[in-house]
């Protein structure tokens, strides 16, 4: 949707209508694949949507922004690492909610939601497994950004975007392969277990 460099200068903000009607555009444009790219970063829609929301009001503030996409996605990545800093504690209680919550729900549910849940929760621990700078820029590029928005986001090269991208999508594969190794190990060890009390 960032058809490249973009500058946003106050000065377009001489009245509050202007003001309304670029914030309204860009949260209009941006918005969504922020959200989205959050909650795959964070895993709660609800801590997503507050960091979007932050991330919408300190642009605001700007007196200019170049390439908007780049520097919405690195403000939200940097508030995310913030707030991880600044309360570690929440996100351990928010993800044992979620997996409280998630086991309530799943009562009695179809395989293939169960096997979706499985996968999906398998690909978040393999993304947990990566850096945290690998599993941005995997992310951002899953988002769309360019390796220029990617790099100007991460406070990286441009040229090391590719190298970045390239180690983490190994390390994801890495990480699935021994997530599923790890996994079928347990279900070889439940079955004879399992076979046993049957006897």
């Amino acid at each position: 949707m960032d058809g490249g460099p973009l500058t946003v200068h106050r000065s377009r903000f001489t009245n509050g209508d202007c003001l309304l009607n670029e914030i309204e555009r860009l949260f209009h444009t941006y918005h969504e694949p922020l959200v989205r790219y959050l909650v795959r970063r964070l895993g709660d829609r609800d801590w997503a949507e507050e960091i979007a929301q932050e991330t919408f009001v300190r642009a605001l503030r700007q007196e200019q922004i170049v390439s908007e996409r780049a520097w919405l996605f690195a403000v939200a990545t940097n508030l995310v690492r913030d707030e991880a800093r600044k309360d570690a504690r929440r996100r351990r209680h928010l993800e044992l909610l979620r997996e409280q919550v998630r086991a309530e729900e799943a009562v009695e549910p179809e395989p293939t939601s169960l096997e979706r849940a499985q996968e999906a929760a398998m690909a978040r621990r393999a993304l947990e497994c990566l850096s945290e700078r690998d599993r941005e820029a995997l992310l951002m590029r899953e988002e769309g950004l360019d390796y220029q928005e990617i790099a100007s986001a991460l406070e990286l090269s441009i040229g090391s975007v590719g190298t970045t991208l390239a180690r983490a999508r190994r390390r994801l594969v890495e990480a699935m392969d021994e997530l599923t190794r790890a996994q079928q190990r347990r279900e070889k060890v439940s079955a004879r277990g399992g076979g046993n009390h049957a006897s």
